[in-house]
């Protein structure tokens, strides 16, 4: 019976060095999405998220390195000590099975040249921080959590960008 339990545990990993913002994340997702049932691992740096899921942290992850761990979800910080989001995230998804693990970007920086990056790494979803009820819905519905929510909306979001989205379709001088 446990071990049956066991297999059907979803886990999320949670990467953040900001103790806080690790608990808020972590309560956010088990309030507001009843999904206590899942499991929420949270590492405190790019190193650990990666000792997590590859069994270690150097240069050697390559595409014959075997995950140790596919959680089901990552959240993911950019601004981490030891080893920086942007390159957990360039490490993951350049990985043949962990680049189809979904990845959401929570953070604080306001850097476009975060977003930019973290968006040409192909991430599910970037956030800011603190997360807000509908962001977390979202996600859960992303990942297909078991979450009380209906409908599905898979793909890339903005939830928050960290600037003003330009609109594209708008053409001509709007100084008339």
């Amino acid at each position: 019976m446990e071990e049956e339990l066991q297999k059907n545990k979803i886990e999320i990993l949670l990467v953040e060095d900001n103790p806080d913002d690790a608990e808020l994340t972590s309560l956010a997702f088990e309030k507001n999405c009843n999904i206590a049932k899942n499991t929420i691992h949270v590492t405190k740096d790019g190193a650990e998220a990666l000792e997590y899921i590859f069994g270690f942290a150097d240069e050697n992850i390559d595409e014959d390195t075997p995950l140790k761990r596919r959680p089901k979800l990552i959240l993911l910080d950019l601004t981490l000590p030891k080893i920086n989001g942007l390159e957990v995230l360039k490490r993951i998804k350049s990985h043949p099975e962990a680049k189809n693990i979904p990845v959401v970007v929570l953070t604080g920086s306001k850097d476009w040249w975060d977003w930019t990056n973290a968006l040409s790494l192909d991430v599910a979803y970037y956030m800011d921080k603190p997360l807000k009820f509908g962001q977390i819905v979202d996600v859960v519905k992303l990942v297909n959590l078991g979450g009380s929510v209906r409908g599905t909306k898979y793909g890339r979001n903005l939830l928050c960008a960290p600037f003003p989205l330009v609109d594209s379709s708008k053409k001509g001088d709007d100084k008339k």
